[in-house]
């Protein structure tokens, strides 16, 4: 591993022999110099991990160095040494990007700790820093399945739309892919170096939804034991992502509402208002203009979320994407188990493209990766597809002569069944909100079993 590397600037021999010394024998990779200006020279030619200065130099003060050392490399950490210490040059310098500020006579080692907490964070930048560009190529748009022209529309619309800070409404039914299509939004827009927070609106009720999304200040509510800082907060520079919107009540709906009119958001608890700057991309699973005549959903909310609307289309209306997905799932998990890569065979292709799919690319995926678990060879056979709906009697459910609704009903007993009626666990595996499980158990008068 290669040694890390430091500058020492000091206009005192005898501390930079000291200091250079100690960190030679620490394992530092350790260069010194007395003048500033020689220094800032070494610095244009050079980069090094840490850069630790004097504040008082002869013509040229540390904090000029710690100015032009960020100019030339931002991944340099600088920390400032003085045996002048104020409370003012502290928070200068930390605002000019310093990492810390130690006073003389300096301690040794708790240098050498504060050096090594400047490496970790120089790792974890790194670190963050390549996730978000592992995110952005599996965000790419040629990592999107859209042989389809329903799904080459969508993303046609998604690359106009990118680089707009306009909120987006992106309607379509469970598993579609509306999360995918937010992701792809966020990472080839403006905001992409900001972060992206989602959340499932439909899980959590209105008092945790508003804490959570908010935050709220410590003592506000039973349990509140700190201040918590909310993920529209962590979102600032940003986008966030409003899962299943459509599962808000219009006690919340309010609320959200005047944080898009205003651009602040209000901890709960809190008395004072604090400004946010996020993108707002927003799902549902119902089409909202339908929520909003049965007067489930505001309607001055829905034109604020809809500035620009898009619908996702169901795998049944975009039928040439169900080979190609699943040969993408296929490769995918191939890689992730690293197997040799299964074919389709010709029964297969017949089999996936006659079925209809209720869960979408989201179902699709489960069954190719059930089916990769379970084949033996290098090729997957119409019957290792298991996608076949049944009833409660155990006969084979034929969806074929079924309406979409009786699908519906019958995929949702049968989860239930297999969860033993753990509502949550059911939720999850069909991709819904926990209150929309509910809605449609009473939509559709579905019973336990010997109740």
């Amino acid at each position: 591993m290669d040694k890390r590397s430091v500058l020492l600037i000091d206009d005192d021999r005898f501390i930079l022999k000291m200091l250079s010394t100690y960190l030679a024998g620490a394992g530092f990779d350790v260069r010194t110099e007395q003048n500033g200006e020689h220094a800032l020279q070494v610095l244009h030619e050079s980069v090094f991990d840490v850069v630790i200065t004097d504040l008082m130099i002869d013509h040229v003060d540390g904090m000029e160095i710690l100015k032009k050392t960020k100019e030339v490399s931002s991944r340099t950490e600088v920390i400032i040494i003085t045996g002048h210490g104020s409370i003012d040059t502290s928070v200068q310098a930390m605002k000019l990007g310093a990492f810390d500020y130690i006073t003389k006579p300096i301690d040794l080692e708790e240098l050498n700790i504060v050096i090594q907490k400047a490496h970790e964070r120089q790792k974890l930048i790194a670190a963050v820093k390549n996730l978000r560009s592992q995110i952005k190529d599996y965000c790419r748009f040629d990592n999107i399945v859209a042989t389809s022209p329903a799904m080459q529309k969508v993303l046609s619309m998604v690359k106009r739309i990118a680089w707009s800070d306009a909120t987006v409404l992106i309607e379509g039914e469970s598993g579609t892919g509306k999360e995918v299509i937010a992701r792809a939004i966020h990472a080839h827009g403006g905001r992409a170096d900001g972060p992206f927070v989602a959340i499932n609106c439909g899980a959590l009720p209105e008092n945790l939804l508003e804490s959570e999304l908010f935050g709220h200040v410590k003592g506000a509510f039973t349990g509140a034991h700190s201040t918590k800082k909310g993920l529209f907060a962590e979102a600032h520079r940003g986008t966030i992502f409003l899962d299943e919107i459509g599962e808000t009540t219009p006690g919340f709906q309010v609320k959200l509402l005047r944080v898009l009119q205003e651009g602040e958001i209000r901890r709960v608890g809190d008395t004072t208002d604090k400004a946010v700057d996020v993108r707002v991309l927003a799902s549902s699973n119902t089409p909202v203009p339908r929520l909003v005549d049965s007067g489930r959903f505001r309607k001055d909310l829905y034109y604020r979320l809809s500035v620009i609307p898009l619908r996702i289309p169901p795998l049944r209306e975009r039928r040439e994407d169900i080979v190609p997905l699943a040969k993408y799932f296929i490769d995918r998990h191939c890689k992730v188990s690293s197997r040799q890569r299964v074919k389709l065979g010709d029964d297969v292709v017949e089999k996936l493209e006659s079925f209809h799919w209720p869960g979408n690319v989201r179902e699709l995926e489960n069954a190719i990766e059930r089916a990769l678990i379970l084949v033996e060879g290098d090729q997957l056979a119409a019957e290792d597809i298991l996608i076949e709906f049944f009833s409660q009697n155990d006969d084979v459910y034929d969806f074929s002569k079924k309406s979409l609704r009786e699908i519906e009903r019958v995929h949702i007993q049968q989860i239930l069944n297999d969860c033993s009626w753990n509502r949550r666990e059911a939720a999850k595996k069909l991709g819904i909100g926990y209150n929309t499980l509910w809605r449609k158990i009473r939509e559709y008068n579905i019973q336990q079993k010997g109740q």
